[in-house]
């Protein structure tokens, strides 16, 4: 009987450490709305070290250039990369804001090819401030502008992710990334 109560009692203390986690969903404490999703996009490719490398820590301590070097194979440097993502976010801002939009050619390869050298770090304090602007839009647009903007601001995030994964190869390629910036 004590050795049956000992077993017992030794179950009962350690079931806790023994007890299944609650699903993911079931440990939200409130429910995502629209608005907190398209921030929670905007912001891990802004500054959120999540599942990727933000564009914060992507273009971080590279000199002018470094940023206008190119592997000779015909792909961008993080410079021409960092502008060009300065320019789309720029521009679907103004559209977002239903303001005029700046003169555009049509022809894209200008939305990189404009970067300059000297200007890398006024490039890189752009795209912060942008990306800032397009966050600070979500956080104020009304409920209707946001669900009618929704599908252009996720178009903006998966462009914003696929250009930083494509900063990260040019760093690694180049020997300037630091693996412990969060990938390897």
């Amino acid at each position: 009987m004590i050795k049956r109560t000992a077993i017992f009692v030794l179950l009962a203390l350690t079931a806790p450490a023994f007890r299944c986690p609650l699903p993911v969903h079931a440990q939200t404490k409130k429910p995502a709305t629209l608005r907190g999703v398209l921030l929670a996009e905007l912001r891990s490719t802004h500054t959120s070290e999540e599942w990727f490398v933000p564009a914060n820590i992507a273009v971080k301590g590279l000199t002018p250039e470094q940023a206008s070097w190119r592997d000779g194979k015909g792909n961008h440097s993080v410079g021409q990369l960092t502008y060009h993502l300065v320019y789309w976010n720029r521009r679907n801002l103004q559209n977002l804001r239903g303001e005029k939009l700046d003169e555009f050619s049509g022809n894209n390869d200008e939305t990189f090819d404009n970067f300059d050298p000297k200007n890398w770090e006024e490039t890189v304090r752009q795209l912060d401030e942008v990306m800032n602007e397009l966050e600070r839009w979500v956080e104020t647009a009304d409920e209707v502008k946001l669900a009618e903007s929704a599908r252009v601001l996720t178009h903006i995030s998966t462009h914003n992710a696929y250009h930083i994964g494509e900063i990260i190869y040019v760093r690694k390629e180049q020997g300037s990334w630091d693996p412990r910036n969060g990938v390897r």
